[in-house]
């Protein structure tokens, strides 16, 4: 093994620790936020403990089996939202009838197509890879099907990038791109909720979020900035938002990730929602797969962020697992025979995507 794959294999486990470190401390401090008041953690860590599964399962299969496994993800992940669409399995909130089903299933429909064309980046042929991404146009145009523009744009994104991908030998610039524009959707979110934007701005995003979503955020703000530690406590929205109370078939979320983590576990629940999400970006970066793979799963994590600081989709089970199962097929390690066979070839292309995971 040369001395850029063992540089290789150290960096994969230093992201693991840091993953392990990240995953716990979130758990934590839910249950710190919990204590001493009527609050219900369960649902926060019950989609931790469906990431950090959906990525084992996802790093043991993408070891074993890269594009068989990234194309069966994808079609349950499609099949799941077709059929599920409205009644998603896993949902943590409490309405009967959930608003939130229609992002949820976009959300599933990103990472189907996000699976789809990390499994084509994966394949040798070129006839699989066509219809690899066949399927992940396919996914992006049953976003429509569901009702979902913005799903259909986010799929269609991550097609797209996946092809532009293909041609780009410097992974680090593009994730830090894709962070960058998560950081900026979040940021949006916040400055409509406190009105920060100029008014004409404004009055074009309640047109398209609904004058309802916006008092929803609203209602979030105010309650991170009367608790900005601690917050209100996991799953307690609902009982503190009056927009949330006064809305028929309410599911009591501000559908919002970061604005529901600022109102219900404060500003150090959003620190631990952003190291997550950028413990998922390290991970690709330390990645042994290609930088083509590497990216594609990065912007198929970048455009579930956007849904979910529009949306509800991470308060449904398998979203959760499905963007950790996508985060650990891209993360894979090779498997060393394959890295050992072909007279060192192996070993010279583990090398060459080490250098590609430091962008180099």
């Amino acid at each position: 093994m040369t001395a850029s794959t063992e540089r290789g294999h150290e960096g994969g486990n230093a992201s693991d620790v840091a993953g392990a470190l990240i995953l716990a401390a979130c758990a934590i401090w839910s249950l710190i936020s919990a204590a001493g008041r009527e609050t219900r953690p369960e649902g926060v860590l019950l989609a931790l403990l469906a990431v950090a599964a959906g990525f084992a399962c996802g790093r043991i299969c993408g070891t074993l089996l890269p594009v068989a496994a990234a194309t069966t993800a994808a079609l349950a992940a499609l099949v799941m939202a077709l059929v599920w669409r409205h009644g998603m399995p896993g949902a943590t909130a409490t309405a009967e009838t959930t608003p939130g089903h229609t992002g949820a299933a976009a959300a599933l429909l990103v990472l189907a197509a996000g699976a789809a064309c990390c499994a084509a980046a994966a394949a040798r042929r070129e006839s699989l890879r066509f219809t690899l991404r066949l399927l992940a146009l396919g996914a992006a145009c049953a976003s429509l099907g569901v009702g979902s523009v913005a799903g259909f744009a986010a799929a269609l994104g991550v097609l797209l990038c996946s092809l532009a991908a293909a041609r780009t030998h410097r992974r680090l610039l593009g994730l830090a791109g894709l962070a960058l524009a998560t950081a900026v959707m979040a940021g949006l979110s916040w400055a409509v909720a406190e009105d920060a934007l100029p008014e004409g701005l404004t009055a074009s995003f309640e047109g398209q979020l609904t004058s309802n979503r916006v008092q929803l955020w609203q209602d979030a703000a105010r309650l991170a900035g009367q608790h900005p530690v601690l917050g209100v406590g996991p799953d307690r929205f609902a009982e503190l938002s009056p927009t949330a109370q006064q809305s028929l078939g309410s599911d009591g979320k501000p559908h919002s990730a970061a604005l529901q983590q600022a109102a219900e576990q404060g500003v150090v629940g959003v620190v631990l929602l952003a190291a997550a999400f950028g413990w998922l970006l390290y991970s690709l970066w330390r990645s042994p797969r290609t930088t083509a793979v590497v990216l594609t799963a990065g912007a198929a994590l970048t455009a579930l962020a956007a849904l979910a600081s529009v949306g509800n989709a991470l308060s449904f089970t398998p979203v959760t697992a499905g963007a950790g199962l996508l985060a650990g097929m891209a993360s894979a390690r090779r498997p060393i025979e394959a890295g050992a066979g072909a007279g060192g070839g192996g070993a010279k292309r583990a090398a060459r995507d080490v250098e590609g995971a430091r962008g180099v």
